[in-house]
This record gives C-alpha cells, sequence and structure tokens, in this order.
C-alpha cells in the first residue's frame, strides 16, 4: 500500500512541475489564451435541421445542419457600431 501511495505522489510531482515549467497543451478558458470557436447563436428549423451563427477567429458563418447535407455560408464582416 505504501509503494502505491508514493507511485501516485511522484506522478503528481511530475504533473504540478510539468504544468509549472508550461509543458503540455493549453486547455482553452484555463489561462491557454482567447478561445477561437464562438457559438453565436443556434435556431431548430424543424426537428432535424438547425441553423448555427458561429464565429471562428474574425470570421461569421453559417451552417446548416441535419439534412442531407451540411450548408456553410460565410457571412461578409459586420461594421463596428
Amino acid at each position: 500500500m505504501g509503494a502505491l501511495l508514493a507511485v501516485l505522489a511522484l506522478v503528481l510531482a511530475a504533473a504540478r512541475g510539468a504544468r509549472a515549467l508550461g509543458l503540455g497543451r493549453p486547455v482553452p478558458g484555463q489561462g491557454g489564451g482567447a478561445r477561437r470557436l464562438a457559438l453565436l447563436e443556434s435556431l431548430a428549423l424543424d426537428p432535424r435541421r438547425r441553423l448555427l451563427l458561429v464565429r471562428c477567429d474574425d470570421r461569421e458563418l453559417l451552417i446548416l445542419t441535419g439534412g442531407a447535407q451540411e450548408v456553410v455560408q460565410p457571412l461578409p464582416p459586420v461594421p463596428p457600431a
């Protein structure tokens, strides 16, 4: 039992050390940088089809899902108010 606890303690210490050195991939929303993808709105058209307004970086896309094929339409940039 002592050996198991020692191994777990070593694993936890190694994980904390790696995190302190900045190793590993960053987790979005936890100081790992800004998110690039955001769902702005979602609208159900019927039980199968859905319209999604998505922002990726500085672009907005209108996506139709659930039909025979997916449709992705880029939207023109919106001028700042």
